[in-house]
């Protein structure tokens, strides 16, 4: 693909990506090719993903999507809703206790949360890092400095005894509502309430601000409470030979906690995705769209080309698609080093 091409289609995508995520079902516009009848037609295209497809006498003319933008066709995609995968049906995959030493794709997780995966091994200046994601290591936001992360994660049985590393660094998450710190809006909520209340309505009014930044990654480290306790070395995969860009069209696989070994390819770039956090929604830019290839509790696995080169960090998905961070995205907002 010419580059070109795509700096042409990223203007493009620029341009209207923040109306096209304002129709009805749309959860993330991204660049990728357009498929016809299932057949991938190499055309470059503005993919549109929406939570499902409805027929267009259902949609209102502001939600329905041009088949063309700035001479640039688009392709919409149904992907179902994109959530944050810290949860998960609790499926036979890596969820057992390692020791003593714990491999990258195995469960982990913060104890205030389920189970996510322990994605791979980076450095700081001779020390050593777990990486995963903010919503495995960092609940959310919601923790402290040195909160123990435990293997396997407390949805496989990890306890206090199965402490292997402590919280290091997380990268905040910014969500597009957040809590208002406006005592005016808190008090007109309040009487709002009380006056719902005296009609009979048990509905709650909460003043909430709406939040301007975007994302780019969901990404945390841990520190080993012994260096010894951990390996470079993926399960099922091996240790990684460097860091790697993806492209559309890459084939890449990963390990995680849930679906174990699996493999997919890379069908959007640049994207913009919102992801539902099971409740507060965050808006993610420059990402990129995997074919399904994971599910919950697979969160935090690192994603590799079949060079064995990492390219991106799972964070969310759906049945219809897998979303990662760019892992030199990742890496540089940490300020680490991938252990190869």
């Amino acid at each position: 693909m010419m580059t070109e091409q795509l700096a042409k289609a990223r203007r493009t995508k620029e341009a209207y990506v923040n109306d096209l995520l304002a129709k009805r079902n749309v959860v993330g516009v991204g660049l990728g090719h357009k498929f016809s009848s299932g057949e991938d037609t190499g055309e470059l295209s503005l993919v549109v993903s929406v939570t499902r497809k409805e027929p267009i006498s259902a949609l209102s003319p502001r939600d329905l999507v041009p088949k063309a933008l700035d001479d640039m066709r688009t392709d919409v995609v149904e992907t179902g809703v994109l959530r944050a995968f810290p949860d998960g049906p609790m499926e036979p995959g890596p969820q057992d206790r390692w020791r003593p030493v714990a491999p990258p794709g195995i469960s982990v997780g913060h104890y205030m949360i389920t189970a996510g995966t322990f994605g791979c091994l980076v450095q700081r200046g001779g020390e050593l890092f777990m990486l995963s994601n903010n919503h495995v290591f960092a609940n959310v936001n919601e923790c402290a400095e040195w909160d123990p992360i435990l293997q396997p994660g407390p949805a496989d049985g990890g306890g206090p005894e199965d402490r292997i590393a402590r919280l290091a660094q997380y990268v905040p998450l910014v969500f597009e509502t957040e809590e208002s710190e406006c005592e005016i809006a808190d008090l007109v909520a309040e009487l709002l309430n009380a006056i719902g209340g005296a009609l009979g309505s048990r509905h709650q009014l909460q003043a909430v601000r709406r939040g301007s930044g975007t994302n780019r990654v969901d990404a945390a480290l841990a520190r080993p409470l012994s260096p010894n306790q951990v390996t470079h070395e993926i399960l099922g995969i091996g240790a990684p030979v460097g860091v790697g860009s993806a492209s559309l069209g890459t084939e890449v696989q990963k390990s995680g906690r849930t679906t174990g070994y699996t493999r997919g390819r890379i069908t959007q770039v640049d994207a913009t995705m919102r992801v539902d956090y099971y409740g507060p929604k965050a808006l993610f830019t420059g990402q990129l769209v995997a074919s399904p290839m994971s599910r919950g509790g697979d969160s935090g696995s690192a994603i590799l080309d079949m060079d064995g080169r990492v390219v991106g960090l799972l964070f969310a998905g759906s049945e219809g698609a897998t979303i990662l961070n760019p892992i030199e995205e990742v890496l540089s907002i940490l300020d680490v080093e991938l252990v190869v």
